[in-house]
């Protein structure tokens, strides 16, 4: 780790899996997008390209850090797909699911139909055990704008699992 003194490998490797986790948020599930992602994000590491100052803890910057790697993937993902499709000349059908029947199921579709920040947000808080605070600066987003994002959050799932409970 010569570009990052900072980073204790041993510490490196005890997020790994932390971050794994994170990377599948940040890319809706798809883990061979994680695995992409996770593995650009190291080597940014090894390469210097990013750099831990220290002035956050590590966990937060690595998060922050893997979040980039997801946005920009799926921006040149999106930029791909849109090349190819018009030099296909034909629009991908949208593919209908049939409705999930689990609660599980159905919670994890009321968070994926969350907005973006909300979604990141709360996963952050609940699921990585960042404080909001924490949070918002993994994001790049102000702690009063975190904290609005967390609060709808919350008050949309509620509404939602409200309704799952009327669902037979």
């Amino acid at each position: 780790m010569r570009h990052n003194p900072l980073i204790d490998p041993r510490e490196l490797e005890q997020l790994h899996g932390q971050c794994f986790s994170w990377a599948l948020t940040c890319t809706r599930g798809h883990r061979s997008e994680a695995e992409d992602v996770l593995q650009m994000t190291y080597l940014a590491i090894i390469e210097g390209r990013a750099r831990f100052d220290g002035e956050s803890s590590l966990k937060t910057w690595l998060f922050a850090v893997i979040r980039n790697h997801a946005r920009s993937r799926s921006r040149h993902l999106r930029y791909v797909l849109q090349s190819l499709s018009r030099i296909a000349a034909f629009a991908a059908d949208e593919q209908t699911r049939d409705e999930p029947h689990s609660e599980t199921h159905r919670l994890v579709a009321a968070l994926h139909a969350l907005p973006n920040r909300q979604r990141e947000v709360l996963d952050l808080v609940f699921y990585r055990g960042l404080a909001i605070a924490e949070a918002a600066k993994v994001l790049g987003i102000g702690l009063g704008t975190a904290r609005v994002h967390y609060e709808r959050g919350k008050a949309t799932l509620r509404r939602q699992l409200a309704a799952l409970e009327r669902m037979p």
